[in-house]
């Protein structure tokens, strides 16, 4: 713990009982409990808000998504967060959380994934403006083909009659995964679908160690996780069935879809790719900012 923060692990009942064997002096837990909030004790759990690592231009970047947000606000295009969360085991493994139950909820005492029955990759999409979230639950591999094909199925279903004046898609993404701003071949699948589906598609990846400033971190997945709490994962149509149950009171909606296909690892970028390099780098922070654009585009996007 940080030396200059006063804490306990004594419950009221434990310093109730501590006073009395060292004063003799009967204190009642209501008591107990009055002066720890007057002298400023509550109870507290650790809050990941220290950063890791200190990333030249964190700033600047945060600012130039800022604004990117606000054009492509003030142009009616299309602002999706894209991350995908934790992959889950299918089989009788322990997961946390608590259930109103008639009888006891009995799992494996050990999770050893050689005994799962499949794999729950749920990559996701949140739309900022309809407060709706796409979750696709893989059952291969998280891979830049599976996250392109996430979006593709977003546009084609749900993106292209939201935004039917769309000129251009503005994702937000971790710097990392399956999405990494350094993967070639995340930026070769992400050309081969602009090429299908016609409109550009700008990326803007959030500075290492800042992935909770992503909004899906914040306004999706915590309800995802609530939706789920404390069951058994014995299926995939089960997991679907939970996660498609996520609402809030302001509104929050998800939509879900399995993708059993089967995607390959390992897989290399082309070398006549490398070579032609259609990918737009902005001359600002490129490492970070960048576009595909359709082959034979001749308009202009933002």
């Amino acid at each position: 713990m940080d030396a200059d923060i006063r804490w306990t692990h004594l419950k009221p009942r434990e310093i109730c009982e501590l006073i009395y064997a060292k004063y003799q002096q009967k204190t009642s837990i209501t008591t107990i409990k009055k002066l720890l909030r007057q002298l400023g004790f509550r109870r507290r759990k650790a809050q990941k808000n220290v950063t890791m690592g200190q990333v030249e231009n964190r700033n600047e970047q945060f600012e130039n998504i800022a604004r990117l947000r606000q054009l492509y606000q003030k142009n009616g295009n299309p602002i999706i967060s894209m991350d995908t969360k934790k992959k889950e085991y299918l089989g009788n493994f322990y997961r946390d959380g608590h259930l109103y139950t008639q009888q006891v909820i009995e799992t494996n005492d050990h999770d050893f994934v050689s005994t799962a029955e499949g794999v729950i990759i749920p990559h996701a999409l949140y739309d900022l403006k309809y407060n709706h979230g796409y979750i696709h639950l893989g059952t291969s591999k998280d891979t830049s083909q599976f996250a392109c094909d996430s979006i593709r199925h977003w546009w084609l279903t749900a993106g292209k009659h939201l935004y039917p004046q769309a000129t251009s898609i503005l994702i937000l993404c971790d710097g990392g995964g399956s999405n990494s701003s350094h993967y070639y071949i995340f930026k070769e699948e992400l050309q081969k679908l602009v090429n299908e589906i016609g409109i550009a598609i700008r990326i803007a990846h959030y500075p290492p160690y800042c992935s909770k400033y992503n909004p899906i971190e914040h306004r999706l997945f915590p309800h995802v996780t609530r939706a789920c709490q404390g069951i058994v994962f014995k299926s995939v149509a089960l997991v679907q069935e939970l996660i498609s149950r996520t609402k809030t009171s302001k509104g929050l909606t998800v939509t879900v879809k399995v993708f059993e296909k089967v995607y390959q690892t390992s897989r290399k970028v082309s070398e006549s790719f490398m070579a032609e390099m259609p990918i737009i780098f902005d001359d600002y922070l490129p490492k970070w900012n960048y576009m595909a654009k359709p082959f034979l585009e001749h308009t202009t996007v933002i």
